[in-house]
């Protein structure tokens, strides 16, 4: 199976890297093919909702890093989508990625995948993911997407934060039962 990590997070050593780290191994162990794909280090232009890729063949005006991980998008089975929360919502690199679907929206949402969402927020309010959590559930029922497992490490500013939290384990274990 072809494992997709896309991760949002401008910290390489946060919260979320470790969680990315952990569900990779878990998922590399389990025989999976595993790409993992650091938004924070591409170059990816916002959409316009400009139709130019409607009318051009699922291609996008901006000539912009998004090449690299369309086809790693089109042929992975398994998409798991790794963020901080930032204002109780993805971060802008993240999303950037996602509003940017748009481009080959006909294809994904003929296309079976499963979507897993690991999140990490230092709010030890439960409702902090919330809005995170409708997000993603939208995301699998616009795709058609068979909605997966959910790590939401809540309470963990830092790294530290996790070491005495399940959430480790609970990443590494996703990825073993993928």
């Amino acid at each position: 199976m072809k494992v997709l990590i896309i991760t949002g997070s401008p910290h390489s050593k946060g919260t979320t890297a470790l969680l990315a780290d952990e569900v990779r191994v878990g998922a590399k162990e389990a025989g999976h093919e595993v790409i993992r794909i650091d938004t924070a280090k591409l170059d990816v232009h916002p959409c316009l909702g400009c139709y130019h890729c409607r009318d051009n063949d699922g291609r996008c005006v901006y000539n912009d890093d998004m090449t690299q991980i369309y086809p790693h998008l089109l042929t992975a089975d398994v998409i798991i989508l790794v963020t901080p929360l930032y204002y109780f919502g993805m971060t802008a690199q993240l999303k950037r990625v996602v509003d940017r679907f748009f481009a080959i929206n006909p294809i994904l949402r003929k296309t079976p995948k499963q979507l897993h969402l690991l999140a990490a927020c230092g709010d030890k309010d439960k409702w902090a993911m919330d809005a995170l959590v409708v997000h993603f559930q939208t995301l699998c029922r616009y795709l058609h997407w068979q909605e997966g497992e959910k790590v939401l490490a809540i309470g963990a500013y830092t790294r530290e934060d996790l070491k005495d939290s399940d959430y480790p384990t609970r990443a590494r274990k996703l990825g073993a039962e993928l």
